[in-house]
């Protein structure tokens, strides 16, 4: 069950990132959570070391928030020839965030519980919904195709859903 309070505060946050876009696109929510514990800059440094370079420079329509449980990051995907796209840039940073939480705690950050990777989002009745793609152990290797694989999915789901 979600908390209504915490609901609340996500329509807010995607409601406020879609009104900065126009077009007829869609704004979804890439959460990349921490099974247990904490997946932040002050009990994971050298990840965020690793994530902080990597976004210097990010995708397009894209805003990361951090959060304690991991990094969330807002896309606004554009529907070009009746289609929602996924920028291959995006697939890249969930696939960094996932290597740097594994390279961090080879380097001494804590905790090592694995990453589950979500696909979060408010449908056009304000209705919300979430799907729990992939799980990824510290110690398991990250497959960028694996992960375009399940966000490629995801978003088929969303506009089937549209």
């Amino acid at each position: 069950m979600v908390d209504e309070h915490w609901l609340t505060g996500f329509r807010h946050t995607v409601g406020d990132f879609q009104q900065r876009h126009s077009g007829n696109g869609q704004v979804v929510s890439i959460k990349v959570r921490v099974e247990s514990g904490c997946f932040h800059r002050s009990c994971s440094p050298e990840a965020y070391r690793i994530i902080d370079a990597h976004l210097r420079r990010p995708p397009k329509d894209v805003e990361v928030i951090e959060h304690e449980s991991g990094p969330e990051l807002l896309l606004y995907l554009a529907v070009t020839a009746g289609a929602l796209s996924l920028a291959k840039s995006v697939v890249e940073l969930v696939t960094e965030i996932f290597k740097a939480r594994a390279a961090g705690i080879k380097k001494g950050d804590r905790p090592r519980d694995p990453l589950v990777l979500i696909v979060r989002r408010v449908d056009e009745k304000d209705e919300y919904r979430e799907d729990v793609m992939l799980r990824i152990g510290s110690t398991d290797s990250v497959d960028s195709g694996a992960i375009e694989k399940e966000l490629t999915a995801a978003i088929k789901v969303i506009l089937k859903r549209r």
